[in-house]
């Protein structure tokens, strides 16, 4: 193979690999999103049967939380995804569209990836060592908390894992390999 032919190739597989990434944390994403609606049902709930009845659990309370705690890790690599993040955009929108791939591709070159590469690591030792003391709330009637610590891990390693395939797409952008789904955006008005 030619030296051309290899990069080519190189680079399909790893738009290929996107492809993959990409799916996985749509489908995830999409799933994890539910745990908002069902936050606010048990929410609901909870609030209904104290006021009513006077009775109410730690353990509900808590799997509040452990709710929108997964929907907000499990749905971060989603937003990205969708080009969702927070950025300036008062300010990137008065840049060029070079200017604006050159951040995309600094900022998770030397920021995100090295901060999610360093939550995965800090959270490795957090998660595994409450699963493997079966960590549990120290509230009455709470719940196991290492599957709450869990989440973090997971979180961080499909954000990594999104932020690795936005820079892949945005270089084949920048390559002319791929067209830019933000230009579309750009192109119609925001509402």
């Amino acid at each position: 193979m030619q030296p051309l032919e290899e990069a080519e190739f190189a680079m399909n597989a790893l738009l290929g690999a996107s492809r993959v990434v990409d799916g996985v944390n749509t489908w995830i994403g999409r799933i994890a999103a539910w745990a908002l609606l069902v936050a606010i049902v048990v929410s609901s709930v909870n609030a209904i049967v104290r006021k009513v009845f006077s009775v109410s659990s730690n353990g509900w309370l808590e799997l509040q939380w452990y709710l929108f705690g997964c929907a907000f890790m499990l749905c971060a690599a989603w937003a990205l995804k969708l080009n969702e993040h927070i950025r300036i955009d008062i300010v990137s929108d008065r840049l060029s569209r070079r200017t604006r791939d050159w951040i995309e591709v600094f900022g998770h070159l030397f920021f995100l990836l090295p901060f999610g590469i360093l939550m995965i690591r800090l959270s490795i030792p957090f998660a595994a060592a409450s699963f493997n003391s079966n960590e549990y709330s120290s509230n009455a009637g709470g719940l196991p908390i290492w599957p709450a610590k869990a989440l973090i891990l997971a979180g961080f390693v499909m954000l990594v894992a999104q932020s690795l395939s936005e820079l892949v797409k945005r270089i084949a952008i920048m390559r002319g390999l791929i067209e830019d789904p933000a230009a579309d955006e750009a192109a119609s008005p925001k509402p």
